[in-house]
This record gives C-alpha cells, sequence and structure tokens, in this order.
C-alpha cells in the first residue's frame, strides 16, 4: 500500500474529520500530528498559546511508543491543549503565577485521565489568566495579533482557533470559555453546572466553576463530552436539529453592547427567520442585570475563601485579584446566600417564563476583542447563564465590517446538553452559508 502524502492542509481539519481521513487512507494520525507541529513552528512565536507543549520528537515518541493502541482507540493519538489551571502529572501546572511555579501535580486531572484513555496525547498546557481570573498571560489574539484573546481559557482558544492543534480543554467561573472563543473566532462549550467532574482543576468560585471546551467544530465538541462522560461509543453522533422557537436576548438586556455585537445579534436572527424559525424577543429588562451582580457576587465570595494560601503571599498576586479577594472577605454572608439562592432558582424561572422557545440566542461578548493586551475585555455576556448554571456554546461566523470575530452563544435548558448542541450544530450549518 502507498504511503498517503501529507497535506499541508490537514490542521485546518476538525477532530471528526481528521479521523475519517485516517480512516480512509487518506493521511495517518502521524500527518496530522506533524501538520500541527509544522503550525505551532510557523506561528507560536507571535500567538503564544502555549505555557509548556513538547516538542514534536517527544510527542512522536510517545506516539510510536504504543502505536498500536494509539491506532485502536477513539482519538488515534490526536493533540490535545490543556489549560494550565487543570492537572497534568508530566507537565507543570502553574496556574498562571509565579505563587505555583514550577509546581509538578501527582496525578492528572479526571478530564485529562479520560482523554488519555480515549486515545488523546496531551501537547501541551495552554497559557491562563493568573488563577483564571483577569490577570492576561502572553497570549494574543490571532485573529489580530494587536487585540486580546480573552480570558482566562485565551491559550486554549487561540490554539485551537489558529489550527495548532484541534480541541482543548479550557474553565469557566464567569466568561473564560465562551468569550476568548468569540474574540478569537473558536466554538466554545460550557456544560451545564456539574455534566464534567472538576477533579484536579484549580478551584476559583466552586459554586460557579465548569470545565470547558474548545474546538472549531460543534461535532468535535460533541465528540470531546461524550470521551468525557465515559460514553460507550464517542463517535455516535445525533442528528442535527432545526429548532422552532428562539428566543433571542439583545445584548442590551445584559449590559453595555457594541453597535456591531448589536448588529450581529439582529442579523442571526434574520438569519433564522429565513430558515423558517420563529424568533420572540427577551422582554424583561431587569432579570438579567440582577443575575450579574448575583455572580459577582458569589464569585468574590467564593474567591476570597479558595485562594487562602495564595493570599498569605499577596504580594504576588495582581491588583486586580487582591481586590476582589478583599471585596469577598467584607461581603455579609447574608448577601452571598440570597445570590446564591437567587441563582439556584433563577434558571428556573426564566425557561418557566418561556417554556415554548427550544433555546436562548445572546451575545458571546459585548463585540470584538479590544484592542490591546492589558485587559481581557468584559465577561458581563457570560455572568447571568453562568451564575444559573446553564449549558451555553459560543459560535463564530459572523465578523463586523473588518473582518473581526462576532461570536454569538446559544443557552438551553440545565442537564439539556444534548438538545443544545444538536440545535447549535445545524445553525453551525446556517451561519457558515453567510
Amino acid at each position: 500500500m502507498a504511503t498517503p502524502k501529507p497535506n499541508p492542509n490537514l490542521n485546518t481539519l476538525g477532530l471528526r474529520q481528521s479521523l475519517l481521513a485516517i480512516e480512509n487512507g487518506e493521511c495517518t494520525a502521524v500527518d496530522v500530528i506533524n501538520a500541527c507541529f509544522d503550525r505551532i513552528e510557523a506561528r507560536e512565536q507571535q500567538v503564544g498559546a502555549w505555557q509548556y507543549s513538547l516538542s514534536r520528537e517527544a510527542f512522536l515518541d510517545q506516539y510510536l511508543s504504543n502505536e498500536a493502541f494509539y491506532q485502536q482507540s477513539p482519538l488515534k493519538g490526536l493533540p490535545v491543549g490543556i489549560k494550565d489551571i487543570i492537572d497534568t502529572k508530566d507537565m507543570p501546572t502553574e496556574m498562571g503565577s509565579p505563587i505555583h511555579k514550577g509546581r509538578m501535580p501527582a496525578d492528572d486531572a479526571s478530564c485529562v485521565t479520560l482523554i488519555r484513555a480515549a486515545g488523546g496525547i496531551v501537547l501541551g498546557k495552554t497559557v491562563t489568566t493568573e488563577f483564571a481570573y483577569f490577570k492576561p498571560g502572553k497570549t494574543k489574539n490571532p485573529a489580530d495579533l494587536e487585540r486580546t484573546p480573552g480570558g482566562s481559557s485565551s491559550g486554549s482558544a487561540a490554539a485551537v482557533a489558529d489550527a495548532m492543534v484541534p480541541l482543548a480543554l479550557g474553565s469557566q467561573t464567569a466568561a473564560s470559555v465562551i468569550r476568548p472563543a468569540a474574540y478569537c473566532g473558536a466554538v466554545g462549550y460550557v456544560g451545564s453546572r456539574g455534566e464534567f467532574s472538576l477533579r484536579g482543576a484549580q478551584p476559583l468560585a466552586q459554586s460557579l466553576d465548569s470545565l470547558g471546551l474548545l474546538s472549531r467544530s460543534v461535532e468535535d465538541i460533541e465528540l470531546l463530552r461524550a470521551v468525557l462522560l465515559r460514553q460507550s461509543d464517542p463517535l455516535a453522533q445525533a442528528e442535527a436539529v432545526k429548532p422552532r422557537r428562539v428566543l433571542i436576548c439583545q445584548g442590551e438586556k445584559v449590559g453595555e453592547t457594541d453597535p456591531a455585537m448589536a448588529a450581529a445579534i439582529n442579523q442571526a436572527a434574520v438569519l433564522l427567520e429565513a430558515q423558517g424559525v420563529e424568533v420572540v424577543q427577551f422582554d424583561d429588562g431587569e432579570f438579567l442585570p440582577q443575575m450579574v451582580q448575583h455572580h459577582q457576587q458569589i464569585m468574590g465570595y467564593e474567591v476570597a475563601r479558595n485562594l487562602v494560601v495564595e493570599s498569605q503571599q499577596s504580594e504576588l498576586l495582581s491588583e486586580p485579584l487582591q481586590e476582589l479577594i478583599s471585596s469577598g472577605l467584607e461581603m455579609d454572608r447574608a448577601l452571598y446566600l440570597e445570590s446564591l439562592n437567587a441563582a439556584a432558582v433563577g434558571g428556573e424561572k426564566l425557561w418557566q417564563r418561556y417554556a415554548d422557545v427550544d433555546a436562548i440566542l445572546a451575545p458571546a461578548a459585548p463585540g470584538v476583542a479590544p484592542l490591546g493586551h492589558e485587559k481581557t475585555g468584559a465577561p458581563h455576556m457570560s455572568r447571568p447563564w453562568q451564575a444559573m448554571g446553564l449549558p451555553v456554546i459560543s459560535l463564530p461566523g459572523l465578523v463586523d465590517e473588518a473582518g473581526l470575530p462576532l461570536g454569538v452563544q446559544l443557552i438551553g435548558r440545565a442537564h439539556d446538553d444534548d438538545s443544545l448542541l444538536a440545535l447549535a450544530r445545524w445553525f453551525e450549518g446556517v451561519l457558515a452559508s453567510v
């Protein structure tokens, strides 16, 4: 049999596409691996997505030393990026802080163990902001190197969007997956609260923390999700589903929104209507800002109690993180409990009010990625949904006049993630036609 010729565009394929190409003999896993490393060598110096990464030789040694296993595995030995707040036993996990410089975990996080068992190889640790909060790392936005990639899963979003790796893990406490996915032009998914194990991931605010998945297609999110849920057939795929009715949430119902994003949401609504989907407008001007406030209060109170060890070296913490901890320590516990209770029932109230819609469409960020690298952008567009623990997925495809990504997000019912992803895959196809 002739050896397949490496395709220079292999790294632009999604995970499922790569697996299909390998199965059909159009390429080998080594071809895909080499394409990823070719892209990293060409772009990493500019983008800065990786905190630590294997060399090409080390990665291929790991693959070839157990090639029979990888060839029979669901993920075929293809590379995965892991956010640097998630423990890996063979690489440092430093959480974006000098406090944990050189920290080597004794074990992998549960999510990493599951990926390795399915035949994924950890290519490296992606850059995170300090303790997954606001202080940015070195990563730049691959869509425009002068702009922020967002935070805190900035390295994961940039590495995926720039085709260095087909998928990566992130985490979200406020907007740390959805916002960088929107800014960089990737797909970002955060499951219903508690959907995935967080064992081995640095906690920030336990009532809000979620594992996040980043890829370049919804179908790859579905595949990785199946691996993390230990489904017996992770390659099984449900049909895409066209929604009947979608609730349109204009950005102004949450907070400050740029005109370009407002236009993008209107464009998305028009696209849905053109496909025969009925759209209705979110008409409550107070509910979501209240959820933003509840989220902020929960986060401040819990961060102040999670980062106790780090607080003892406060001189090594950024000023924004010190301020968050101080505000959390000053907060009345009754106020925290009030917010915790409001968030716990918020999702149920929301879906009772809009029981006849299949999903909510909202901005994934206030606008395009802001210029500069000192800040990571505003997180308020994700705070309400995160507070309520609802599943969300950010989809690329719309752009501003300069061609910069304007991500939109679909929000679903708690613990009905399968339905949300089936709808998202359908809408992804609509956006691809723009």
